[in-house]
Formats: C-alpha cells, structure tokens, sequence
C-alpha cells in the first residue's frame, strides 16, 4: 500500500504532464464559451420578462405568447447543453481520462 505522500506525488507528476493539462484545456475550451452563451441566453429572457413585457406577451397562436415559447426553450437548451456535454466527454474528455486515470492506478486502458 503506497503512502499518502507517494500517492500525491503521483498525483501532482500527473497534473504537471502535458496530456493532463490537455484535458484540462478540451474542457475549458468547451465548457467556458457553452457556459457564457447559456447564461447570455438565461439573462436575456429574464431582461426581456421584466423590460419587454409588451414584446413578451405577444400572443404567437392561442393563448401561447413569446414568454411562453422562451421558457420552453430554457429547458430544451438546458437538455441539448447536456447532451452535447455527453457526447463531448465521451469523445474528447473520457479517452484521455482513462488514460491518466490507468496511469496513476498502474493498469492499462488501451
């Protein structure tokens, strides 16, 4: 059994490698700009609820107004972010992850 200080120095060897701050990099490169858009996407609905009531209220067919269709899409925009997140991951993160991961634990994921 390796010791607490044996463990974290392979943690941090791993950490300082190229293919860990590549993994952190495919994250980061996609989660940042997914993240900034959503939250532009989140705050201009609730900007136009508060300021745009007119615009808002706009009947489109029925009783259902513009309101009502943007609230809908928050959640169809929050179920695509997270499969696109998935599909993300199991393509660009996971493989890369397996392999550090098999690393540290001294098997192979190949």
């Amino acid at each position: 059994m390796a010791t607490q200080q044996e463990e974290s120095s392979a943690y941090e060897q791993v950490q300082a490698g190229p293919e860990f701050q590549e993994l952190r990099r495919r994250y980061r490169n996609w989660a940042f700009p997914v993240t900034i858009a959503f939250l532009a996407w989140y705050l201009l609905y609730v900007v136009l609820s508060a300021w745009a009531r007119g615009f808002m209220g706009t009947k489109v067919f029925g009783n259902i107004n513009v309101a009502l269709i943007f609230g809908v899409l928050q959640f169809v925009s929050t179920f695509l972010i997270a499969w696109a997140y998935a599909r993300h991951a199991d393509r660009k993160l996971d493989p890369l992850s397996g392999k550090l991961r098999g690393e540290i634990e001294g098997t192979s994921n190949e």
